[in-house]
């Protein structure tokens, strides 16, 4: 019989995601992003993002990924970024704590679905701050945790002491908290192929990841807010990015990577692309 688990890299091929509509999205000044589009005068266009939502699922779908939607609350505003609970690793999930109150009921609705689905719980934030767009498994036994604008120290250190029985080493990465979370400045894109916004981040961990073997696409900053970083591994050497970010994807089209490419423009408004909108619950 084959040993069980989840989610043991970044890489592997994906099998099963969870995601939300955005049908309820409410924008919610928590991010830098949002906050200038309504300060612009924009407002949420709820149908234009299903729509485009609807690009990604299909792009899963006709990639052989098994979609598992939740079903949207209306007083959930923002529940859409379905990566934000919590993470998943080889042994199960890990439950987060939201920094803004706005999202705080979504960790309930988000961790009864992975009971339904009988997806066991093996840590749990009890002290500080952690949300799933700061985790990265740089390989099957390091995790990187962004300390950014949602995760902060004390929520780190509390995972480290949890996970440290399953054989895992916690690394955390101080960025800049505009950047919001680590998978806007940094994303593993293949087993051998980063994307990462090299003056956002730290000089150790860019020597973490180079000595990995990892290729670096550099990300100029000024592409972070256009999500440029923000893209999904599929596993097989294919992403999912952003159709609008052209340079980025023609370079990783030239570093082997098979790019398929989803037309977002109003969800970008919302603070986050096709990572956010994702929570991974099986890669083989």
């Amino acid at each position: 019989m084959s040993e069980q688990f989840y989610v043991k890299n970044a890489t592997n091929k994906l099998e099963k995601v969870l995601v939300c509509s955005p049908k309820y999205y409410k924008f919610n000044a928590i991010n830098e992003i949002t906050k200038s589009w309504m300060e612009k005068g924009d407002a949420e266009k709820n149908d234009v993002m299903v729509h485009e939502w609807e690009y990604l699922l299909q792009a899963y779908r006709d990639s052989g990924v098994e979609v598992i939607e939740m079903e949207p609350d209306p007083q959930l505003e923002v529940m859409t970024f379905a990566r934000d609970f919590g993470g998943m690793v080889k042994e199960g999930a890990i439950i987060g704590h939201f920094r803004h109150p706005a999202r705080q009921r979504e960790t309930e609705v988000y961790e009864a679905k992975l009971k339904e689905l009988g997806i066991p719980v093996i840590a749990r934030v009890n002290a500080g701050c952690f949300e799933g767009g700061d985790i990265w498994m740089l390989d099957e036994h390091t995790i990187a945790f962004g300390l950014v604008d949602r995760t902060d120290e004390a929520g780190v250190a509390n995972l480290r002491d949890q996970l440290s029985k399953y054989g895992y080493t916690v690394v955390g990465v101080p960025v800049p908290p505009a950047n919001l979370h680590l998978d806007m400045v940094f994303n593993i894109v293949t087993e051998d192929v980063c994307l990462a916004a090299t003056r956002e981040l730290p000089y150790n961990f860019l020597q973490m990841v180079k000595r990995r073997g990892f290729t670096i696409i550099d990300v100029p900053s000024e592409e972070v807010f256009r999500h440029g970083c923000n893209v999904q591994a599929l596993g097989n050497n294919k992403v999912i990015a952003i159709e609008n970010n052209r340079t980025i994807n023609n370079q990783m089209k030239e570093a082997g990577v098979e790019v398929i490419e989803v037309p977002f423009v109003q969800v970008l408004h919302g603070g986050g692309g096709p990572h956010c909108l994702t929570f991974p619950l099986k890669r083989a």
